[in-house]
């Protein structure tokens, strides 16, 4: 119920989700504790009740950690890309490190990429 929710009301959400996420991320660390999660879910009016609640954290917490990585919420939510969709993030980061190092630093995204 909770994916279709989301699939109903697109990738805004998902995005807006993405950013409450960071702001609320103290750490700069990327993890969610279980409070967080739901707040974060209430100020989007993805409120589900408390045993649903329950059963979407079991399924995101599989490390039994109390904590969930963002990235590991967004792939349980849409699942792993396209074979298109990685050949085009593939073909974008590339693009992105010409200096065919294995990482982009962001002053070289800033190179490529303008934000406005």
């Amino acid at each position: 119920i909770f994916r279709e929710t989301l699939s109903k009301r697109g990738v805004r959400v998902i995005t807006g989700l993405g950013k409450y996420f960071r702001q609320i991320d103290k750490k700069r660390n990327g993890l969610l504790s279980q409070a967080a999660l739901k707040e974060a879910l209430k100020a989007f009016h993805l409120e589900m009740p408390e045993g649903d609640f329950e059963s979407l954290w079991l399924i995101l917490d599989d490390s039994k950690s109390d904590k969930v990585d963002y990235g590991e919420f967004t792939h349980a939510i849409f699942g792993e890309m396209n074979e298109y969709r990685k050949a085009s993030v593939r073909k974008a980061y590339m693009k992105l490190d010409f200096n065919k190092t294995g990482s982009v630093p962001l002053v070289d995204v800033r190179k490529c990429y303008c934000a406005k």
